[in-house]
């Protein structure tokens, strides 16, 4: 490292994404900054809900109790024709199971979501420095330095590396000279307004649907007195700016003129831009969240994905920086990207739904909750590796929760054990008992917590509820990432496929060539 006086990791921007990679970080003891241009948090609900996927990251970020405070589940729709409203069950409302813990998309507004990831930040003794812009960032093999301006004029911070958390309009992105490759439809615009309103039920997300994709909606947000409006604007249409040409914009399409907005608390247009980045990074400096990836709002995505970007960044940056490959780094963007993609192709197949007034672009189910997504096939979890599989899981799957029993009789969620900046290893059976004993896990970088299923003195599985999840039906031993994905299934030689697993992302042998990195490739060039 040229600079002693070098940070571990600088993040640029403080939403979603950025503060959820900065927790992440921090609980992992590095030393770590958070600047955002903004003067203070951000104020508005723009993205609002919350996946269960996202809810099971949160959960172990510790920020879920503040998140399930600040919202709710999602009320019906009321599709309005005329006088006429109709109920319409945009979310399948679903029971808790053992593998499954957070069924339903949760309703938030974002600042709240913000609110909360700050505050678990603040805990874990680091703040967010607003009003400090980027200007300038440079790279060599080590180090990257930014130029921040804020009200103390310019700061240079040397780093080890960077991350670009800043939105759609990234500057990171544009000084690292990467495409943002995609579309936007400059006609395609909605007019989003958080007002306090009265005259309209708060048991629904109201939608006027109108010919031509005409569409106003309004949900509310919980525990205010406030709605999230979303007016889709004409082509040739001027954003209408005070509030009583918003009321009389409303009425107009409505038809409704008990609806009264009394404050604006904030507004903002929108439009669906739909761009993917070229590369998730390059040499010492990454991209996540919208940097990355914008979408339309239909499906509640971005936002998600974004902080989805950071969980695996996370672990992978902490793992470097104690020593590991420096291309496991290589990997964030082989597993991230195919995400981010689909999930664009999803977004916009539900917005131009709506445009249509397709009733099932409207329902939301699976494939928006993120619970399915898989690193299977990706560069730490090969088809035609040496892991094997269960019945219902593969290597690279997301790890379900289950339920069991201590030896001393009380009852543990897997998830609670699974808390934390650690890999995890669960050996079910007693042959796989006897070889995670034997299993040697490097001194530096993530722990690893070995959890024995089966007597006499491991956790017991009485309501089978491990076993039913994961797809068990005789010794298996399993290693879980620290971003709750599945790393390695062993159902037969246990230490040698389960060590061989471990070397890929862990510190020691540096002579690996399982995902060696290409000239383009984010972390490229970099020595550790």
């Amino acid at each position: 490292m040229s600079n002693p006086q070098a940070i571990d990791v600088l993040i640029i921007g403080a939403g979603p994404s950025g503060s959820a990679l900065a927790i992440d970080l921090v609980r992992r003891g590095l030393d770590v900054r958070i600047v955002d241009r903004s003067p203070h948090a951000f104020e508005g609900s723009r993205a609002k809900g919350i996946q269960p996927r996202s809810l099971e990251v949160l959960e172990d970020l510790g920020a879920l109790d503040d998140v399930l405070a600040g919202g709710d589940i999602y009320p019906k729709l009321g599709l309005h024709a005329g006088p006429i409203g109709v109920p319409w069950k945009m979310f399948p409302h679903k029971e808790a199971t053992p593998d499954v813990p957070y069924p339903n998309t949760w309703l938030i507004p974002q600042f709240r979501t913000d609110r909360a990831l700050h505050a678990r930040l603040s805990e874990l003794g680091r703040e967010v420095e607003f009003g400090k812009e980027l200007t300038e960032l440079t790279q060599d093999e080590d180090t990257v330095v930014a130029k921040v301006v804020g009200a103390d004029g310019v700061e240079e911070i040397v780093t080890r590396y960077a991350v670009g958390a800043d939105g759609g309009s990234s500057a990171v992105r544009k000084q690292l000279d990467i495409g943002f490759v995609g579309t936007t439809d400059e006609s395609d615009r909605v007019l989003i307004v958080d007002a306090s309103v009265s005259g309209l039920a708060r048991n629904r997300w109201h939608m006027w649907p109108g010919l031509g994709g005409k569409l106003i909606g309004a949900c509310p947000i919980p525990d205010s007195d406030m709605f999230q409006w979303m007016i889709r604007l004409t082509p040739d249409e001027k954003p209408p700016q005070e509030i009583g040409a918003i009321i009389d914009r409303i009425h107009s399409h409505t038809r409704n003129r008990h609806i009264q907005l009394h404050e604006i608390h904030w507004k903002s247009v929108f439009r669906p831009n739909i761009r993917l980045a070229e590369h998730y990074g390059r040499g010492r400096v990454f991209l996540v969240g919208d940097a990355a990836h914008v979408h339309t709002p239909a499906g509640a995505q971005g936002l998600n994905t974004g902080m989805q970007d950071g969980y695996n960044l996370g672990w992978k940056l902490g793992q470097v920086l104690a020593g590991a490959d420096p291309a496991l780094l290589a990997t964030y963007e082989a597993e991230r990207q195919p995400i981010a993609a689909g999930v664009l192709g999803l977004s916009t197949e539900k917005w131009g739904g709506i445009a249509k007034l397709d009733p099932s672009s409207m329902k939301r189910g699976k494939d928006e909750q993120q619970l399915s997504l898989t690193y299977y096939g990706g560069p730490l979890a090969p088809a035609d590796g040496d892991s094997g599989d269960t019945s219902t899981l593969h290597v690279g799957d997301r790890a379900p929760d289950a339920r069991l029993l201590g030896a001393d009789g009380a009852e543990t969620r897997l998830f609670n054990l699974f808390q934390g900046p650690h890999f995890t290893a669960i050996a079910y059976g007693p042959g796989a008992t006897r070889d995670l004993e034997l299993l040697d896990w490097p001194t530096t970088g993530a722990r690893l917590k070995r959890l024995t299923v089966g007597p006499p003195e491991g956790f017991s599985d009485p309501e089978n509820t491990l076993r039913s999840a994961y797809g068990l039906t005789g010794d298996t031993l399993l290693l879980i990432r620290p971003d709750g994905y599945i790393g390695h299934i062993a159902t037969r030689d246990f230490l040698t496929t389960t060590q061989s697993a471990v070397r890929a992302m862990t510190p020691g042998a540096r002579s690996r060539t399982m995902f060696q990195p290409s000239h383009t490739s984010p972390g490229s060039g970099a020595t550790g």
